[in-house]
């Protein structure tokens, strides 16, 4: 059954009453509803069994020199609809410690988020079931970076106190096995405590945030041109889908129109970066079960790639390439054709390294039944991405709310209920075909247009929404713009924030020794969650 579409300010009204104050559209198209008070349970409650709309994100903002108030935002979606809901709750500051009520208890896909703002801008949680810190660690001061009356340059105390404390293993047998935070890999740090009897884990506790790079606070009163470059850096491997999601909300609080060859070039290097993050995981889920030679001729496979990405536009990862109104630079006489053969190639090269793969049975049988997400679960811890769709969840931005130029290319979301490693695997090979097709019909269009739109001064006070379905899943970037082509506010949800609570519950009942493919098969980012 189809939902209908969100409400109209006087339904709304009608069943909620003075729980809703307000709603319009915003200057990105989107839907705008100003709650009455900092307590929205009722009109979550009320879109989510009315509507079937999900908590796609929440995040706060301190407006206290404007508006006298922190804002608490719930962007909601709703499925087979082009638009986003973003619910506004205002909270006054008391002078002690203001609150919001919390929903992780019923959406537990927002314990972390929820958990961020209380570290950075000290608005409790009221009722979280789980209030200990998250983005800063326990042995923090006291401290609320993302504030306005916190300066940038502030300088801490070194960090005394207990650090994070682990919940401890009893019972006979029972052992904890700590992993990290530093790894053997060149990745960055990130710590898995296990306890396990003998071999299967029972549970495993998470620790991330090693690296918070502050990037949020960075983006406060940055010219939005430099911004454009400190959006790549959030996740190395998914840096145009970053730079791109961050233009978007750019250009949805300015009202620019991108030119349209300017968006099927998006189109491209968005898959090219789907493309050769894919290849890549395929191969190393393959070397974590002991399968080296298909890993290698998956590296040499992922190398045409990076080559065709340095060749078209000078960097092997694709950054500098996109920027607010278009991309960079246009297409040079001939690098559609260099495009087209690359494609044809590697396209033969992957099909012989997914046959190697299938002709393994040792490979297929470490991998299937390992890890096993159930779809109930995935959809309770609102997992995205990859790791959502081998569950059973059916999300995909560049269907669900076309962006660039995915509305003129047809293309398969792949969607299982398996859920365990293979099967994640099977959601990255299915792309990838995908991913080729649409590459393909892109680069049959006339792409020498103009590439980027004028500049013009960008309005201050304007607020936007984008999103991007990177190749690891949803990515969500808010703006508010200031004066001055500066930024006052940028929100930034990578989609390893939601994800890395799968990890916990996949590997459970499952050896240590699988521990490393079935976190392979997430791959989830770091720095991309750390930010």
């Amino acid at each position: 059954m189809i939902a209908p579409v969100f409400p109209s300010f006087a339904e709304a009204r009608q069943a909620l009453g003075e729980l809703i104050h307000s709603m319009g559209a915003g200057s990105d198209g989107n839907i705008s509803m100003r709650a009455g008070g900092p307590d929205v349970r009722g009109i979550v409650q009320y879109l989510g069994g009315e509507y079937q709309a999900r908590v796609v994100t929440v995040f706060a903002e301190d407006r206290r020199a404007e508006d006298g108030v922190y804002f608490i935002y719930y962007v909601l979606e709703q499925m087979g609809n082009p638009l986003y809901l973003i619910l506004q709750a205002p909270i006054a500051d008391p002078g002690d410690t203001p609150a919001f009520p919390s929903l992780s208890a019923e959406l537990p896909a927002l314990n972390w988020q929820e958990r961020e703002i209380q570290d950075l801008f000290g608005l409790k949680a009221a009722g979280h079931p789980n209030p200990r810190r998250v983005a800063l660690h326990d042995n923090w001061p006291d401290v609320h970076p993302l504030r306005k009356d916190f300066p940038i340059g502030t300088v801490l105390p070194p960090f005394e106190g207990e650090r994070h404390m682990y919940r401890p293993a009893l019972g006979e047998g029972v052992l904890q096995v700590p992993v990290g935070p530093v790894h053997a890999g060149i990745i960055e740090p990130g710590h898995f405590n296990f306890a396990v009897a003998g071999e299967p884990i029972l549970y495993l506790q998470l620790r991330m945030f090693y690296t918070h790079k502050g990037t949020e606070k960075l983006f406060e009163n940055m010219p939005i041109h430099k911004a454009v470059f400190l959006a790549e850096s959030i996740s190395g491997d998914s840096s145009f889908s970053h730079g791109v999601a961050f233009c978007q909300a750019i250009e949805g609080a300015a009202e620019i129109e991108v030119p349209p060859q300017a968006l099927v070039t998006r189109t491209i290097f968005l898959e090219l970066e789907r493309l050769y993050n894919h290849v890549a995981d395929i191969g190393a889920i393959a070397t974590d079960v002991g399968y080296v030679i298909a890993n290698a001729h998956a590296g040499r496979v992922r190398e045409m790639l990076l080559s065709l990405n340095e060749q078209i536009t000078g960097n092997r990862l694709l950054r500098g390439t996109v920027c607010v109104g278009g991309v960079r630079r246009a297409w040079q006489d001939g690098q559609q054709i260099v495009v087209w053969e690359t494609l044809n190639a590697f396209e033969r090269e992957f099909e012989d390294l997914i046959r190697m793969i299938y002709a393994s049975d040792s490979t297929r049988d470490r991998l299937e039944h390992t890890g096993i997400l159930r779809p109930e679960k995935a959809k309770d811890l609102g997992i995205v991405g990859v790791g959502g769709r081998a569950s059973g969840i059916d999300l995909d931005v560049r269907r669900d709310h076309p962006y660039a130029a995915y509305g003129r290319f047809g293309f398969r979301v792949p969607v299982y209920q398996a859920g365990d490693v293979w099967h994640r695997m099977q959601v990255r090979i299915d792309e990838v075909k995908e991913s080729i097709g649409i590459i393909r019909n892109a680069t049959e269009q006339n792409l020498h247009g103009a590439h980027c739109a004028a500049p013009r001064p960008i309005p201050a006070g304007r607020c936007a929404l984008s999103a991007v379905e990177g190749w690891r899943g949803e990515i969500i970037h808010w703006v508010r713009t200031g004066p001055d082509n500066r930024l006052e506010r940028c929100k930034i949800k990578d989609p390893s924030l939601n994800n890395w609570p799968a990890l916990v519950e996949a590997v459970q009942g499952n050896i240590i020794a699988d521990f490393p493919v079935i976190n392979k098969s997430f791959n989830l980012s770091y720095s991309g969650t750390d930010r």
